[in-house]
């Protein structure tokens, strides 16, 4: 992965690169992470320098849920540590053994709805440093069948700038990222744990074909990770950019996209894009996006492109 390039407009008018640095102290970058937990890695808060108990004598630098409901255990890194993967591993073991524990806290922090919507299936680990090397990633692929690990690279640009640069994603639960098939079946098909009653969304065959093409679309707009869920299927890197629910209804069958796009800078149309900030809905975006023909996935192209590539 090519190093991010930071550049900054002189008072001559010419673009001087900023030179990228670390945090004098690993607990500086923690609490700047946790300061804005949501906007920077799409995480809800929970706990920080969180106790493992006697046995496992550990810390875990931060807890959270992120915004599909999975558990996430996060740990930051000053610096290159050789033990960052090993380490987070262990911390990872420990919150499925204690699902309970977890739970009881998401339902103190974020209420007792939230708390019944943690999704066990892949516990996520996001690992935040300074750098990995090629034998980080190559462990963290070892763990992709239990869990999701994200490698996030920051730096420090003076005193009010920070980058986070997702350098690794080894993906937990997920779905082709191709077109499905015209007889291809119904159901988006995932590996699940067989402790977990409610299996992932289905496609239903009504609107199969139509997500086929919207799928196309937002695959070939940037390299997403596919995630299946309960009522819904994300399109992400390390947060959410579309979220996919289907309306199957027989008389008015449609597919609802939900972008990370602010609607105030959409031009909005009534009948296929919405403004849902502040309403209650699936998944997760504030532009929501109707698509009920091929000619409204054609119409729906610039939106999500400008999705994947907005910051």
């Amino acid at each position: 992965m090519a190093d991010l390039k930071v550049f900054q407009r002189g008072a001559d008018g010419r673009d001087v690169e900023l030179r990228g640095s670390t945090v004098a102290r690993e607990r500086e970058l923690q609490l700047r992470a946790e300061g804005a937990l949501e906007e920077m890695l799409g995480v809800r808060f929970l706990a920080s320098e969180y106790p493992t108990g006697p046995w496992h004598q550990g810390r875990i630098d931060t807890l959270g849920l992120d915004e599909n409901d999975t558990p996430v255990v996060i740990e930051f890194k000053r610096g290159r540590d050789a033990g960052v993967i090993t380490q987070t591993m262990s911390y990872l073991v420990w919150l499925t053994a204690h699902r309970h524990e977890f739970e009881a806290l998401v339902r103190r922090r974020l209420g007792a709805e939230v708390a019944e919507a943690v999704d066990w299936r892949r516990p996520r680990a996001i690992c935040v440093a300074a750098e990995f090397s090629r034998h980080d990633r190559a462990a963290a692929s070892l763990h992709q069948r239990d869990h999701r690990v994200d490698l996030v690279r920051y730096r420090v640009f003076g005193p009010d700038l920070l980058t986070l640069q997702l350098v690794e994603a080894v993906p937990g639960v997920t779905a082709s990222s191709s077109p499905l098939p015209a007889d291809s079946v119904d159901e988006v098909v995932i590996e699940r744990a067989t402790t977990v009653p409610a299996g992932p969304i289905e496609v239903p065959g009504c609107l199969r074909e139509l997500y086929g093409e919207l799928d196309e679309v937002l695959t070939a707009a940037g390299e997403l990770e596919v995630v299946a869920l309960k009522h819904y299927i994300a399109y992400k890197r390390l947060l959410n950019v579309a979220s996919v629910v289907f309306r199957p209804s027989v008389s008015n069958q449609a597919i609802l996209v939900y972008l990370r796009l602010d609607p105030d800078t959409v031009v909005l149309e009534e009948g296929f894009t919405r403004n849902v900030r502040g309403i209650g809905h699936l998944g997760t975006g504030d532009l929501e996006v109707r698509i009920a023909s091929s000619a409204d996935v054609e119409k729906a192209v610039p939106l999500i492109r400008r999705a994947v590539e907005e910051p």
